[in-house]
């Protein structure tokens, strides 16, 4: 019944979380005004539309909110329901990125599908739906966190899963996030230790294995360590994006007017989106994003511990933690003290999958906050 689902109330504006809500608003638009101004001379040059990515992500912004909204109202045990499907979907859309015609070959990458003449990145949605399905059976186990077979051996299986399919369709950045992000959530679990060092034995040497197997990881880590080594080749983005923050100096050249976009700045709009943000507003505007995220987390990891239920926490601490790591393992690329990743800027970079992914976390976590406020207003009553 719809009941089940919903709950039909008029809104009770002392249960929105205000902090979370402003710090959103405030991501997501300086997020398109920065995209804007990173994209505008890029799209105009490739399509002759120069808001071709700012319309697109305008569009993905407005179904993340939507899809935002329905999260936040939506009960946690019908969520909680559609687990298992969201599992099935997940991994079909992944596969389906290995058929032609339906997966796109790009970058020498199949990490998107096209359907319905709609691009979308399935490995997003796995973000999303990892975090739900582990905060769900660890809650589910948390008096039995020392049975390896029923409480260890599964996540381990879907982990690995959807790392693997990430992999193949060379998205290495993002199958090593996938492993961390799980990584977190075991932990936070509380599993004992030894596991980790168990599954350390085996994951570590096998990730050098898998870097060294292709020659453009070996030469994102050669230039991580001496950008100088190859200027006009593989360390030209690292020493443009470096250049474009050390130029906006303090205050910056001013929104919409920073020159390393024009094409002396690969990915400006996408991964190195950040560059631009620094260029164009100075460290004032870098430290005041990076307020932003640091307010989320705040609030973030607050709803988590105000959680009186395992799952609740475990879910709010997973989506926290992967929108946060995510900004800052973007931001440590940019700022040239982590190797290249590919990993996105949340509510910034480029990319309707991201941004509509992110926005439904964004939704999950307020409907934690609103859920939690009502507990505890009912329980006052």
């Amino acid at each position: 019944m719809m009941s089940d689902r919903f709950t039909v109330e008029k809104i009770d504006r002392s249960r929105l979380d205000i902090v979370m809500i402003a710090i959103l608003i405030l991501l997501t638009g300086v997020g398109l005004a920065t995209l804007f101004s990173s994209s505008y001379y890029y799209a105009q040059r490739l399509t002759g539309d120069p808001q071709f990515f700012f319309k697109q992500q305008l569009a993905r912004m407005l179904l993340g909110v939507l899809f935002a909204f329905v999260l936040s109202r939506i009960s946690l045990d019908a969520l909680r329901k559609t687990i298992p499907a969201l599992l099935f979907l997940a991994l079909l859309l992944m596969i389906l990125s290995f058929v032609p015609g339906i997966g796109l070959f790009l970058n020498d990458s199949r990490r998107w599908i096209l359907l319905f003449g709609v691009s979308f990145q399935p490995s997003e949605l796995v973000k999303f739906v990892l975090i739900l399905y582990l905060a769900h059976l660890l809650s589910k186990k948390e008096e039995r966190l020392d049975d390896i077979a029923n409480t260890i051996v599964p996540p381990i299986i879907v982990t690995v899963v959807f790392v693997t399919l990430a992999y193949l369709q060379n998205d290495f950045s993002t199958a090593m996030f996938l492993g961390f992000i799980s990584l977190a959530m075991l932990f936070m679990a509380g599993i004992k230790f030894v596991y980790f060092i168990l599954f350390s034995a085996v994951a570590v040497p096998l990730t050098f294995v898998l870097i060294f197997t292709k020659e453009y990881r070996v030469q994102r880590i050669m230039t991580f360590l001496d950008p100088e080594r190859d200027p006009i080749g593989t360390g030209f983005q690292v020493i443009a994006a470096r250049s474009a923050l050390a130029r906006g100096g303090l205050w910056g050249s001013g929104m919409g007017l920073g020159t390393k976009k024009l094409g002396g700045l690969p990915e400006a709009h996408s991964d190195f989106v950040f560059a631009v943000l620094g260029e164009e507003t100075g460290y004032i505007g870098v430290l005041f994003v990076i307020a932003l995220f640091v307010v989320f987390a705040f609030r973030g990891y607050q709803i988590s511990v105000s959680r009186e239920d395992r799952f609740g926490y475990l879910l709010g601490f997973g989506l926290t933690t992967c929108i946060l790591s995510q900004a800052l393992f973007n931001t440590a690329v940019v700022s040239g003290l982590i190797p290249t990743t590919g990993i996105p800027l949340p509510f910034f970079s480029h990319g309707g999958s991201s941004l509509l992914i992110t926005l439904c976390m964004c939704g999950v976590l307020l409907n934690l906050s609103r859920s939690d406020a009502e507990r505890g207003r009912l329980a006052y009553e």
